[in-house]
């Protein structure tokens, strides 16, 4: 018997951007792997799956992944969802599959929705080649030393960051690149305030400011000479 950790990718907004194989997936599993019970109930309840929830996040990933293995190892069928998107993108769960490939459990992508495609496919840039750097560092110093280092790269440029330090990033990205460097916010994917906010920092900032924006986002910076 082949065991298998299924990482399934779930909407991060809109709930019908789930798809049919995860639908699938999802009720045919024994055991869901989630990062908070609350938001994973909510996101199950909207597809009316009920399953035995198990939580894996940084305060006890060690210990819940020898938990699941022992699952997996016994037959179960087994899922891993994050809040929100495709698992592990700066989220748990890369201690749990280093355990499962250790042990030869076969990893299953089940793809779906995910905040950089979106990004970057309505961002209205050449999109060929792209430098993704991920979450930036909470710390003001550490931030603005990374974007320092990003500021010499020749690159398209994705940048994620928490909601309520949009306009702090912005305001340092402005500072460092400059007033023309052309960026992108991608804000609010799926959802009914989706919007993109494309041009020079300066005017993107100005209008993010005036609107006292705070929601989920991509940040593009088009840094290529």
């Amino acid at each position: 018997m082949n065991h298998k950790l299924y990482l399934v990718s779930t909407p991060i907004g809109n709930p019908e951007d789930i798809t049919l194989r995860a639908l699938k997936v999802l009720r045919e599993s024994d055991i869901i792997i989630c990062e908070e019970l609350k938001p994973a109930r909510r996101l199950l309840s909207n597809y009316e799956i009920q399953k035995e929830l198990i939580p894996l996040n940084e305060h006890n990933e060690t210990e819940s992944a020898k938990e699941v293995l022992k699952f997996i190892k016994e037959g179960k069928k087994v899922s891993l969802i994050s809040d929100g998107g495709t698992p592990l993108f700066s989220d748990p769960g890369h201690y749990l599959v280093s355990l499962c490939i250790q042990n030869n459990i076969d990893i299953i992508p089940v793809v779906g929705a995910n905040s950089l495609m979106p990004a970057l496919i309505g961002s209205g840039l050449d999109i060929e080649k792209f430098y993704y750097y991920g979450w930036l560092s909470p710390n003001k110093e550490n931030r603005r030393k990374e974007l320092n280092q990003l500021k010499n790269l020749n690159q398209l440029i994705l940048i994620l960051d928490t909601p309520y330090r949009l306009i702090k990033l912005l305001t340092d990205v402005e500072m460092i690149f400059g007033k023309n460097v052309k960026v992108v916010v991608a804000y609010k994917l799926t959802m009914e305030e989706e919007k993109f906010y494309r041009g020079e920092i300066s005017s993107v900032l100005s209008e993010i400011k005036k609107n006292a924006l705070k929601g989920e986002f991509v940040l593009l910076i088009d840094n290529r000479k």
